[in-house]
């Protein structure tokens, strides 16, 4: 009868094995249908290939310190920690689904009185444990679930960090390079202010021009060596910010002594907007985190019913006593049911709390496909205004050389004051200076839009 009962039990334990307390909650990129394209995009779309996209500048530096930032940047040593040890979790987890197994050993020297006085012996006892939880109602296996998608979110997390590096790479790469050509047009505006300024001074030591063309023509000098030490001190802050993604102490020329800008590259296809949930690997991170904190729920809803254990032991026992020896194996097998009874609320608090961190995941993730949008929609818009403004700012720097050498003709020529030259070499200064920086931000911008597209070229990089 007894073997009947166990029997009965064994047999609703292997039925009960793998049942579910928790339905998975549905999870949706978000509450409305996602836009069939782009608003800010114009045309045909194209499928969204921005493979290394740094190499569409063909410019072997930058191509060189992309490299070396993958190979030295302490950000991404950090994450690929991080990655083991959120690997090392789920060894850890996975390890609670299989049986134990402990060898154990021990020897005592005892003394007991008895009949004919004291019995001494010496006893030695070796034996092996086994235990096992069977997971009845898959708790354990939504814990190594929960686990397994933390480890595919912190690889997620190693892509976005190499994706965003490249990005900081380029821009800051870029960014000195206009800094340098910035500082290359500050000498050469200075030099024309000198060369001006000695005509004029000529010109007043011959009583042509007044005092009050030699000051003013003094100022305008001064006024363009005082912006010099601006690019010069946004150069040096741009390589220090440089050399760091390098893994290297703040210095000076990381990127060489490049001070032409290069042309900025075709826009990069932006594709359709159902790729791009798929191609961001911070999207795709967020989202395994809402199915692990899912499957948490699931392991804390488990975690309020019963429990059951299978525990084992075998072993080999030795006894010397005065009186006699005894020797033999033993062995005993346990089936151990727990179920909680009373524990003040707290697992029903703690199934509270992984539902609210579900809700918290799940908007964090719904946030960040909304900021994945937005970041696109506003490359594409500043892709667009910013070729629109070098447009204009060619116009601009075009008439304003003109000006300036109609302006220093007239005067030299004596048929007007000098006011007007020196609102001419400003206006040009200016117009030259504003052309570079928007050059330079039309990089900047295919640059956001690149990253904001996200790829699949990281997955090799790990």
């Amino acid at each position: 009868m007894i073997r009947v009962r166990v029997g009965c039990i064994l047999a609703a334990v292997v039925l009960l094995n793998g049942c579910t307390v928790h339905r998975p909650l549905p999870i949706e990129p978000a509450s409305v249908p996602l836009p069939p394209s782009y608003a800010e995009q114009e045309g045909v779309s194209r499928p969204a290939v921005v493979d290394e996209w740094w190499r569409s500048f063909d410019d072997p530096e930058l191509n060189g310190l992309v490299q070396e930032a993958f190979a030295a940047n302490l950000e991404i040593d950090q994450a690929a920690a991080r990655l083991e040890q959120a690997a090392s979790v789920l060894g850890v987890t996975r390890a609670g689904q299989w049986p134990t197994l402990n060898l154990r050993g021990e020897s005592r020297r005892e003394t007991s009185p008895g009949f004919l006085g004291e019995d001494s012996g010496t006893s030695h006892r070796l034996s092996l444990a086994a235990g096992f939880e069977l997971d009845l109602w898959r708790k354990l296996a939504s814990r190594a679930k929960a686990a397994r998608l933390d480890l595919e979110a912190s690889r997620e997390n190693v892509r976005t960090i190499y994706l965003t590096l490249s990005a900081q790479i380029a821009d800051l790469y870029f960014l000195a390079i206009e800094q340098r050509a910035q500082l290359a047009l500050a000498d050469r505006n200075i030099a024309a202010y000198a060369d001006t300024l000695e005509r004029v001074e000529n010109r007043y030591r011959e009583g042509v021009v007044p005092a009050l063309d030699v000051y003013q023509s003094r100022q305008n000098l001064a006024g363009a060596r005082a912006r010099r030490p601006e690019f010069s001190n946004r150069l040096a802050q741009t390589e220090h910010a440089l050399s760091v993604l390098l893994g290297r102490y703040p210095g000076r020329d990381p990127g060489g002594e490049i001070a032409d800008l290069p042309a900025a590259p075709e826009q990069f296809p932006a594709g359709i907007p159902s790729e791009l949930l798929a191609r961001r690997p911070d999207v795709k991170a967020s989202f395994l985190r809402v199915k692990a904190s899912d499957a948490r729920i699931a392991a804390a809803i488990a975690d309020r019913f019963p429990s059951l254990n299978l525990l084992g032991n075998y072993g080999h026992q030795s006894t010397a006593f005065s009186t006699g020896d005894i020797v033999g194996t033993f062995w005993n097998v346990a089936l151990d049911l727990a179920q909680p009874v009373f524990d003040a609320g707290r697992r029903a608090a703690e199934v509270d709390r992984t539902r609210a961190v579900f809700r918290e995941n799940l908007a964090a993730y719904h946030q960040a496909v909304l900021t994945a949008f937005r970041e696109v929609e506003d490359a594409l818009a500043a892709n667009r205004s910013t070729e629109e403004r070098i447009a204009r700012l060619e116009e601009r720097e075009k008439a304003s050389r003109a000006a300036l050498r109609l302006a220093l003709d007239r005067y030299l020529q004596g048929l007007s004051d000098y006011l007007p030259v020196l609102t001419a070499q400003g206006l040009q200064f200016d117009a030259e200076s504003q052309l570079l920086a928007a050059r330079r931000q039309l990089i900047a911008d295919r640059i956001s839009l690149a990253r904001a597209l996200g790829g699949e070229w990281m997955d090799e990089k790990i």
